[in-house]
């Protein structure tokens, strides 16, 4: 065991046994000085330590220190009760600090006990529970400022992890300061009980068994339990003295001493305020003249000194300023940083900007995180960290949407307004600014707040400034998500499923494959919408039909089919007939003699005219879905899929493909039409 353990130990065994056990009077005045010395090592600290949880441990320090201190209390009340001698220590306290008489020591310490109780305990138990409360009722918000920083790029994982930390310490700390600041209060009820116990019962064995006078045992004895009183009630208000410093504490990342001395004695103007008043009133009041002269001059010199002091702080600053400006100036650009790109940005212009201020109210930043975590369950791939940034040279109400550091879309809206939307179905209009919806181009309408109870009520889908922002920017993270997935994201995803399928993973990476292989198949997948939150039925796969292909594309398909399921219920909805259009086979067998092999893949050699044919056939089976209120799906063999999808892509970009080989079996189609040319 280590030396701490053993001395920590024996202070708790000390504190139990003496409640039992007598004492010797010499070793009682040794723990009580201990006493004492323990007392002022805790109210020191609480006063100097720069951080409320440096001193975390203090709700245990507090009921150890209260139980030794009753222990204490306990084995002095039997040495008094018992032989009239409980030690030096306590009859000091009794003859020097009551001054030798009986009343002035009982004056003392109710007038002790009386600022204990009402004052100290009091205030720090009422201090206790409204921090402990609005502790806990911070923590949601902290979190979330916490999680807007590690979004925006502001703090690392590390540091947002060591912030959660903080939080959890800081609520458990204030929590348990809630309950202990009960044993100081009970510790003071206590010490009452028992030197009215100590009165009461001294005088008595006083008279029984030494035969003593009654006046001269009640003064022998009250004199004993004074001091008892005193020598346990001095620590005891220096251990509640400091437990009300810790919980008072404005700052909890300050030296107590620091700011208490700064704040007070900053500003010379009350320094030179105060100063004249106690002058005056030395001069005009029959007070101390001397004595109120010297503290009126003593303020008056310290705010002088003060003011000089910030005078040569104040151009110390500007000379440092224009020191910096000029190094800034005369140093070599460092253009490193400048290098650097973000993967996703938004940017937006001044009017904007209150929806991204948490202190304004805005909680655009909440909803990046919302985002963030909407992609990793709809598609199993982590976003990156979105970069939010002002930008004057746009307009008020502009945002614009960059993929590495390349803009791919913008929008704008009315900071005060509301977009309405109509659903289809909605036949009265009403009046706005008519604009469209950024993230589908559907048309729309600006209205007023005023407006929006009436819009709501005739069927209109209404929608909020960050509502569009934020719908706008997933749908483009949606879009480009395949193009943010990187090597080391890949890797990432590979560790977190290395402990548990740890044969899989070795067997496939980089024996069979490597991680950028790996890489285009889930890119090929997020292209199109496929989720690849299932990693481990995608790298089963791969598995299986990398020893027989190299090609990605391929393997690609394979894994489609193996994901059929996740298909299916995306495209196909349970218990519900499904409208699609077919490929003639004869466009599919003349796409396949198209297909020319390299060792770079596979790509067509199609005719342009043929291409035009197929596009235009397209075209019209596309619209007839449309025009039933159906998402265009084409189905295909499955060999022909992916060619068709890279073949139509750059016509048609919601176009949804899919092989046979990828329904499930319970999916029920219907065929409202066939691709096919003359």
């Amino acid at each position: 065991m280590k030396k701490n353990d053993i001395a920590l130990g024996l202070y708790i065994l000390a504190a139990i046994v003496f409640l039992i056990i007598p004492m010797p009077p010499f070793i009682l005045d040794v723990l009580l000085a201990l006493n004492i010395s323990v007392s002022l090592v805790i109210l020191f600290n609480a006063i100097f330590t720069k951080e409320v949880l440096g001193m975390s441990a203090f709700p245990t320090i507090l009921l150890l220190t209260t139980v030794f201190r009753i222990s204490l209390n306990v084995s002095s009340t039997k040495l008094i009760l018992t032989t009239g001698n409980p030690g030096n220590v306590v009859k000091v306290f009794g003859e020097v600090v009551g001054g030798g008489d009986i009343v002035i020591g009982i004056i003392v310490f109710i007038i002790l006990l009386l600022i204990q109780f009402l004052v100290i305990n009091k205030g720090s138990e009422r201090v206790s529970e409204v921090t402990a409360r609005f502790t806990l009722d911070a923590m949601p918000g902290k979190q979330m400022a916490i999680d807007a920083d590690l979004n925006t790029g502001a703090i690392t994982d590390a540091e947002a992890r060591k912030r959660r930390e903080k939080i959890q310490e800081e609520a458990s700390f204030f929590g348990s300061m809630d309950g202990a600041t009960k044993y100081v209060k009970g510790d003071a009820t206590a010490s009452l009980i028992i030197t009215v116990i100590n009165l009461a019962g001294g005088t008595i064995m006083g008279m029984m068994n030494l035969g003593m006078p009654a006046l001269e045992a009640f003064q022998r004895y009250a004199i004993l339990t004074m001091g008892n009183g005193l020598v346990n009630q001095v620590p005891s208000l220096m251990i509640s003295m400091a437990t009300g410093i810790l919980v008072t504490k404005v700052s909890k990342e300050a030296d107590f001493g620091h700011v208490l001395v700064k704040q007070l004695f900053s500003i010379p103007k009350v320094l030179y305020i105060v100063g004249a008043s106690m002058i005056a009133m030395g001069i005009f009041t029959t007070l101390n003249t001397l004595l109120f002269l010297i503290y009126g001059l003593l303020f008056i010199i310290s705010g002088r000194k003060i003011e000089e002091r910030i005078e040569i702080a104040e151009i110390e600053e500007e000379v440092s300023e224009e020191e910096a400006s000029a190094n800034e100036i005369r140093k070599p650009e460092n253009v490193a940083s400048l290098l650097q790109v973000d993967p996703i940005e938004l940017e937006f212009g001044y009017g904007i900007i209150p929806l991204a201020d948490a202190t304004q109210g805005g909680d655009l930043l909440d909803r990046v995180v919302l985002i963030r975590r909407q992609i990793a369950l709809e598609l199993g791939c982590v976003v990156p960290m979105i970069r939010l940034r002002d930008n004057i040279q746009l307009n008020p109400n502009q945002y614009i949407i960059k993929i590495k550091g390349i803009q791919v879309s913008e929008g704008e809206i009315l900071f005060d307004h509301y977009m309405a939307m109509n659903p289809g179905y909605v036949e009265e209009e009403i009046t706005g600014i008519p604009t469209f919806e950024p993230s589908f181009n559907l048309p729309a309408i600006w209205i007023t707040e005023g407006q929006r109870e009436r819009a709501e009520t005739l069927g209109y889908t209404v929608v909020d400034p960050p509502s569009i922002i934020a719908t706008h920017l997933t749908e483009v993270i949606r879009n480009h998500i395949h193009e943010l997935l990187t090597r080391q994201d890949v890797q990432n995803l590979i560790n977190n499923i290395q402990d548990a399928h740890q044969a899989l993973i070795s067997e496939l990476v980089p024996k069979l494959l490597s991680i950028g292989e790996i890489q285009k198949v889930l890119q090929n997948l997020l292209s199109e919408g496929i989720s690849i939150r299932d990693l481990v039925t995608i790298l089963e796969t791969l598995a299986d039909y990398a020893p027989t292909t190299r090609d990605m594309d391929v393997l690609t398909e394979y894994v489609r089919q193996s994901l059929k399921r996740g298909i299916s219920s995306k495209y196909f909805p349970a218990n519900e007939m499904t409208s699609v259009v077919t490929l003639d086979p004869k466009i599919e067998q003349e796409i396949m003699e198209s297909v020319k092999q390299t060792e770079q893949g596979a790509y067509l050699t199609l005719d342009p005219s043929i291409t035009k044919q197929i596009m235009d056939a397209t075209q019209v089976e596309i619209q007839k879905l449309e025009e039933l209120g159906k998402n265009p799906i084409i189905i295909t063999s499955p060999i022909v899929r992916m060619y068709f999808k890279r073949l139509t892509q750059d016509y048609f970009k919601d176009l949804i493909v899919v092989s046979y080989n990828e329904i499930d079996s319970n999916v029920e189609l219907q065929s409202v039409g066939m691709v096919t040319v003359s």
